[in-house]
Formats: structure tokens, C-alpha cells, sequence
């Protein structure tokens, strides 16, 4: 088939044994998002063909591995970003990036010029690896990554071993890349919060198993899947800039079923945004109460209910509109209100986060 990633791979290790059926989308973002040891990077590495594994492995149609092929990693056309930057100290940034693109013979589907401009690493060309910060080294790597010309790109946690202000300098240009460039991204993550800004498609795996695989929204609203999320439980709504309020400095982004304010943060009506509300800012009123702080009301169904990890709590499941809320309550709060599905309510959601 073709315009899928068809990855299928069974692997004992010890007691441990990775056991994957996945299709996945030809194009965005799939995050392969778990806690450690479920057998996120064991599964890129299957893929990267540097673990040798029973199996079979389809990208866009091509076989790269099946009962009588396995193509060594070097004859594979992917990319592979790891979570230190590994660059070569001898080589200048330019000196990096022009042994990426000596050593495949494809056809250059990313110009050099293109990749240094997306990850903004254009000044560095003449500097050695020990005269970058930890951020500018792994857009570095990156751009080296793509410099093969990558039919796939493999991303094992390339955040983690950087600080959170690092972090927050390198998530726009990974963004960059998802808007930019038709390359799919496989992309290994134990951070929600990387998974709601950057993927398009996810995979949850555990104990070498994938729990679930899906579009990102779909996903995450499942309220059997919350439990591994805990306090990052809530959803990725898509929405647009509607409206902008300059004496509050506010914004109002709609969203399929409703609107929400938030903090202006400068971007123009009718841009796209990916807005995250989590299900412990979500909560729930059988009237529309107009005097409260809280300004962002929703008319809602409850459409399911489900215990949360704590016996105390429970999660909600609300539809709104065309979209999808999630809401965390005690059970004391839902008997009292007598929360049921199908009743209709009013979800007061607390706090949006805007993600750019």
C-alpha cells in the first residue's frame, strides 16, 4: 500500500519483547509518545534498521524489510536525529552538514540552503561544535539529518537532553520543519507537552506494545488512554484567530462548536492555531453563570464518564460542537451534580494554552 509507513516487527529481549503492528500516515508528525522503558527508541532503531528483528517495514511503498529483505541502515533513505547532537569536533558547522549530503547519492529533496535557513543556523557556519550552545548543536544535527535527503526522519527525544529554556529555543524551528517540509517525521517523545505542540498523529506504546495509534485529537480525548497521562490529561483543539480585544489584550480563537479567550500573543485574526486545554482546567455547571472570573463558557453533552487514577476522581467526556473536551472532577462533584451521559451542561474552561 502505498503513502503509509507499514511497520510490523516482533523482538524478545530478555524479558522484555517489543511486539508492534502500526500504519501510520506518509506525511506531518507521528509522535511515538510512552513512559521509559515501553519501547519507544527499541522501535526507531527496528525502523533505522540498526536492530536486526522478525518483522517488515513499508515506507511509501518500498520495501525496506521483509521474509527474504533487510536493507542495511546505510542503504535506507531516512534521517536520524538522537538525543545528543553528535557532531563531529573536527568539523566546522558547514564541514558537518557537507559530509551529510557526500555520503547518499539520492536526489536532494531538501536544498542545503533551505534546511540552514529553517533551523536559523545560517551565522554558524564557521563555528567548531564546542563554540555551540546545547541548542544550536541539535539544529545542527538536524539540519545533517536532512542533508542526506531523507525520505523518512527518525527524532529519538532530540529535546531531552537540553534544558527547558534550550527547549523553548528549538521547538519553533522543529515547527518550521512541520509547516515547511514534506518529509514525514517519526518522532520519540515522553513529554506531553512536545507531543500536543508537534505531532499530527500518535502512537502510545507500553510494555513494548502499542496501546493505541491515531490522529493526535482523536487520541487524546479517549478517556482509557488519560491514566498514562495524569496531570497532562486534555485535549489539542485546531482553531483561528477571530478577534482581537487591544484594551484587555485578549484574543478569541475559534474552534469547530465554539470560542475561547486567551492571552494576545501578537498574531493577526485568521491565523491557525493549535490551542491545549487540559482536563484539570475544565470544570462543569448546569447553569451559565455570568458572574464568575471565568470567561470562556461552553454549552456541552456529557458523552461518557470514566474513573480517573485516583479513586477520589473522575473524568468527563464532553462534546461541544464539532469538538471534544475532556474535564477532571471529584465523584463527590458528579454525584452532586448528577452528571450523566447524554445530560447537557456548561463547561467553564479555566485556562487555554496557545500553542503557536
Amino acid at each position: 500500500m502505498t503513502g503509509q509507513i507499514l511497520a510490523r516487527f516482533t523482538k524478545p529481549l530478555g524479558d522484555f519483547c517489543l511486539d508492534v503492528d502500526l500504519s501510520l500516515p506518509h506525511r506531518g508528525v507521528t509522535a511515538i509518545f510512552g513512559h521509559s522503558g515501553s519501547g519507544k527508541t527499541t522501535l526507531l532503531r527496528c525502523i533505522a534498521g540498526l536492530e536486526r528483528t522478525e518483522g517488515s517495514l513499508s515506507v511509501n511503498g518500498e520495501v525496506w524489510q521483509d521474509a527474504n529483505r533487510f536493507l542495511p541502515t546505510h542503504r535506507r533513505p531516512l534521517g536520524y536525529v538522537f538525543q545528543e547532537a553528535s557532531l563531529f569536533p573536527h568539523l566546522s558547522v558547514l564541514g558537518n552538514l557537507n559530509y551529510g549530503r557526500k555520503r547518499t547519492q539520492q536526489e536532494h529533496r531538501v536544498g542545503l540552503e533551505q534546511a540552514v535557513d529553517l533551523l536559523g543556523i545560517g551565522h554558524l557556519m564557521d563555528r567548531k561544535p564546542d563554540k555551540l550552545s546545547g541548542g544550536e548543536r541539535q539544529r545542527v544535527a538536524i539540519a545533517r539529518a536532512l542533508a542526506v535527503s531523507p525520505r523518512l526522519l527518525l527524532m529519538d527525544e532530540p529535546l531531552a537532553a537540553l534544558d527547558l529554556a534550550r527547549k523553548q529555543e528549538i521547538l519553533p524551528y522543529l515547527e518550521r520543519l512541520h509547516e515547511h517540509l514534506d518529509i514525514p517525521v517519526l518522532y520519540v517523545s515522553h513529554s506531553p507537552d512536545e507531543v500536543a505542540r508537534l505531532a499530527d498523529h500518535l502512537v502510545v506504546m507500553e510494555s513494548g506494545r502499542t496501546v493505541a495509534q491515531g490522529p493526535l485529537g482523536e487520541i487524546l480525548a479517549r478517556l482509557d488512554l488519560p491514566i498514562h497521562l495524569g496531570e497532562d490529561a486534555g485535549v489539542v483543539l485546531e482553531a483561528t484567530v477571530a478577534e482581537l480585544d487591544p484594551t484587555w489584550h485578549l484574543a478569541r480563537l475559534n474552534f469547530p462548536g465554539g470560542s475561547l479567550w486567551t492571552r494576545d500573543s501578537g498574531l493577526t485574526p485568521g491565523h491557525s492555531v493549535r490551542v491545549r486545554v487540559l482536563a484539570r482546567d475544565v470544570s462543569l455547571a448546569l447553569q451559565h453563570y455570568e458572574h464568575t472570573s471565568i470567561q470562556n463558557v461552553l454549552p456541552a453533552v456529557v458523552e461518557a464518564m470514566a474513573p480517573d487514577d485516583h479513586p477520589g476522581l473522575t473524568l468527563v467526556r464532553l462534546k461541544v460542537g464539532g469538538s471534544v473536551l475532556l474535564a477532571r472532577l471529584t465523584q463527590r462533584s458528579a454525584f452532586t451534580l448528577d452528571i450523566q451521559p447524554g445530560h447537557s451542561i456548561f463547561a467553564q474552561v479555566k485556562s487555554v494554552a496557545l500553542l503557536e
